[in-house]
């Protein structure tokens, strides 16, 4: 199995002049520290890439043993096509993920053991910045920040198996530049070319991290644990 780390963007919401991937959250850690830690010992550090795009020298430098493919249009693309760059260089399944997402490491395993490809997602209430999720016979059927009816929020930790993965390299190619990667996702399970299955979070912690309140939000949990 590859991992992908979507690091290119800019994290404008927080409002640091860093690339949000490398926003401090405990012991001098940063947000990056934690996702390379828990791939690593999942799949191991020489089968990660990191897509990178705003002030990539920053993450280059804390990073330097890692492998990157510069994403040099990111001030105008979203996290589809940053994906679809590192997707053309895997021929295996592949776990992807946000760069401004934190996680428990455990998360990793309930989406590793799938059978299918995957996405994390959790049963709530909200809002309207959140990328939600709706299901049909138990498999996600929209993907999407705008939906009339959802079941909870997708968290931005997902899997796409080798079988899948031509399928939706052409259905990232198709996107619109400013789409996020859901919208492939959302285009393939709608014309039913990929079963999505949702994998629950449970009782482990999951964090977007778009405000300085989520910050303080995962810097209690890891001061708890």
């Amino acid at each position: 199995m590859k991992g992908v780390i979507l690091a290119a963007g800019r994290g404008t919401r927080l409002g640091a002049s860093i690339p949000k991937p490398l926003t401090i959250l405990n012991d001098g850690r940063t947000i990056l520290d934690f996702q390379i830690e828990g791939l690593s010992r999942k799949i191991g550090g020489h089968n990660m890439i990191v897509v990178v795009g705003y002030k990539k020298e920053l993450i280059l430098k804390k990073f330097p043993y890692l492998i990157y493919i510069y994403n040099k249009n990111y001030a105008k693309t979203n996290t589809g096509k940053s994906l679809l760059l590192a997707l053309k260089r895997i021929e295996d399944d592949a776990i992807w993920m946000n760069g401004d997402v934190y996680f428990d490491e455990g998360i990793l395993d309930l989406l590793i053991n799938s059978k299918y490809s995957c996405c994390l997602v959790d049963q709530k209430n909200c809002g309207a910045e959140e990328v939600k999720y709706d299901l049909k016979d138990r498999f996600i059927n929209k993907l999407s920040k705008v939906l009339d009816k959802a079941e909870g929020e997708a968290l931005g930790i997902n899997i796409i198996r080798k079988s899948d993965i031509h399928n939706f390299r052409e259905a990232l190619e198709k996107i619109e530049d400013t789409d996020y990667f859901e919208k492939a996702l959302e285009n393939l399970v709608l014309a039913n070319k990929l079963k999505l299955e949702p994998i629950q979070v449970r009782n482990l912690f999951c964090k977007e991290i778009d405000f300085q309140n989520d910050i303080e939000s995962v810097k209690t949990h890891l001061s708890s644990h």
